[in-house]
């Protein structure tokens, strides 16, 4: 099959990534089909499939091209579909980045503000690079700060002592499976009530996650556990008869609980609630579960998991 060539039709195209303007639109063609040449005049709306395209073939995740074009679309809608790309300057999309809302309406939370401008360096670096702007807007906005250092997970050698010395202490035997074979985190662990646990398939047991969460970092979800747990709850339920919540206890207690097992275990590496969640999150993506679908199992919003990708991506395949 031939190249084919670009006609006044295929401009409709480019409304899937502003779907307001035409229902049910096509699919992108292939990367291989020409596009008319850009320029400063082009419109927002004119220039979402050509960044779309520059995206796909610079290797980009489809998470991070989803959440580009999502930001296009909003950037657009803001300051107008028709808007010449060349007439937006720094006081306008720094504005845009820091204050104006999201798709829900509500202000942009530290973690999407990091994200726009990480996109507006993105999307403005190539219109530079490209020759199609002679300067670039937002060459000296401040870039989102770096991401933390990696964390020294434990190996599975390690995991292994630490669920073995966890065995001796139901409740911290429980604790570690929560957040190890579950990924819930400390939050999530310490809302868990005695109803959302449902053990009428033993062997395959599950948890509802339903924490409130004001800032949305997370979602509800059901998490499926080992079929061990469905032997370990019981005998947790009968020696503490929780009432309220499955851990009536602090944050603080938690930790402790876990601390008798690393020392049990005697580990010398720091290990933490959220150092396991994370363990779970690495050996998900090992076994070859895809990122969308760890983003799910721990539940984790757009925005959250824009950064976390990259961490777990870097903590399970090094180098």
């Amino acid at each position: 099959m031939g190249v084919q060539p670009w006609n006044d039709d295929d401009h409709v195209k480019q409304r899937r990534f502003f779907p307001e303007t035409v229902s049910n639109p096509p699919p992108l063609e292939s990367p291989l089909v020409p596009l008319p040449p850009i320029t400063r005049h082009t419109s927002l709306a004119n220039l979402a499939r050509h960044y779309h395209r520059y995206l796909l073939l610079n290797d980009h995740t489809a998470h991070t091209i989803d959440c580009f074009l999502s930001d296009l679309r909003l950037l657009a809608r803001t300051v107008g579909l028709k808007t010449l790309v060349g007439t937006l300057h720094r006081a306008q999309v720094w504005e845009w980045a820091w204050s104006q809302p999201g798709e829900r309406g509500v202000p942009p939370a530290p973690k999407s503000v990091a994200r726009r401008i990480t996109f507006l360096h993105n999307f403005f670096g190539w219109l530079t690079n490209q020759g199609v702007l002679e300067e670039n807007p937002v060459a000296d906005l401040p870039k989102p700060r770096p991401l933390p250092p990696l964390p020294e997970l434990l190996d599975e050698g390690d995991l292994a002592r630490l669920v073995q010395a966890a065995q001796s202490d139901v409740r911290c035997h429980l604790l570690i499976l929560l957040a190890l074979e579950g990924g819930l985190k400390k939050e999530e662990i310490l809302a868990l009530t005695p109803e959302r646990v449902d053990l009428s398939d033993p062997s395959a047991p599950t948890v509802a996650v339903r924490l409130p969460d004001p800032a949305r970092t997370t979602r509800s979800r059901l998490v499926a556990l080992p079929p061990v747990f469905s032997s370990v709850y019981p005998h947790y339920i009968h020696q503490y008869l929780p009432r309220e919540r499955v851990f009536d206890c602090t944050d603080r207690n938690l930790t402790y609980i876990l601390a008798k097992a690393i020392k049990r275990a005697k580990l010398d590496k720091r290990v933490t609630l959220h150092l396991l969640r994370d363990c779970y999150a690495v050996r998900q993506l090992r076994s070859g579960v895809s990122l969308k679908q760890v983003r799910e199992k721990l539940g984790l919003t757009e925005d959250a998991w824009y950064e976390a990708q990259e961490r777990y991506r870097a903590l399970a395949f090094p180098g």
